[in-house]
């Protein structure tokens, strides 16, 4: 029963995880980049506002860093304090090569066991269901998430044990309830690859 709770935990996060990037809003948290996008110029409360990256389907070929700075300033300043970045690994991996005008990595690796990265003095975070870089994609998101998304979690896991229903056989019946969404536009912008 130990493993099987594990199992189920694991199994729990991971539906989340994905729920508040991509979630519908139907029977699970409405996710992040089913909001509605719209570009900075022409932002709106009830939508989050996106900056463009320069090259299609790409970061642009010369100082594509450029847009990341734009993106950290096209967020409020109240909210920069507690700012983080939010991409999948494979964005990751393709910004830690990029380099300032001294040839010096934007990207900075924690130093300690359990500290996260930094990119342009804001912690980073990866989530592998943001979507890869390629065109039209919102592949990293950048704002005070504590602000910005609600998530919002009833009770914890609940598990039923039922020996009688199926014998000899033991039925393990899980829910979880959790609901999530944006609840500070202002709080999150992203950054959207050129079509």
């Amino acid at each position: 029963e130990n493993w099987l709770a594990d199992e189920v935990t694991m199994t729990f996060q991971e539906q989340e995880n994905d729920a508040f990037i991509n979630g519908n809003g139907v029977t699970r948290p409405r996710g992040l980049l089913t909001e509605t996008m719209i570009a900075n110029a022409s932002y709106a409360w009830g939508k989050i506002g996106f900056t463009v990256s320069g090259a299609a389907a790409d970061f642009a070929a010369t100082n594509p860093s450029d847009k990341l700075i734009d993106v950290v300033h096209s967020l409020k300043r109240g909210y920069r304090s507690n700012a983080t970045w939010l991409m999948s690994d494979l964005t990751l991996a393709a910004i830690r090569k990029f380099k300032s005008g001294q040839g010096d990595y934007l990207w900075q690796p924690g130093l300690q066991q359990g500290q996260v990265g930094v990119l342009m003095g804001y912690p980073v975070v990866t989530d592998d269901n943001m979507p890869a870089v390629g065109a039209g994609n919102f592949p990293i998101a950048f704002g005070d998430f504590k602000r910005g998304y609600l998530i919002v979690d009833r009770v914890g896991i609940s598990i039923l044990r039922d020996p009688f229903s199926a014998k000899p056989h033991i039925l393990f019946d899980t829910r979880k309830r959790v609901g999530g969404g944006v609840q500070n536009f202002e709080a999150i912008k992203v950054l959207k690859i050129s079509a």
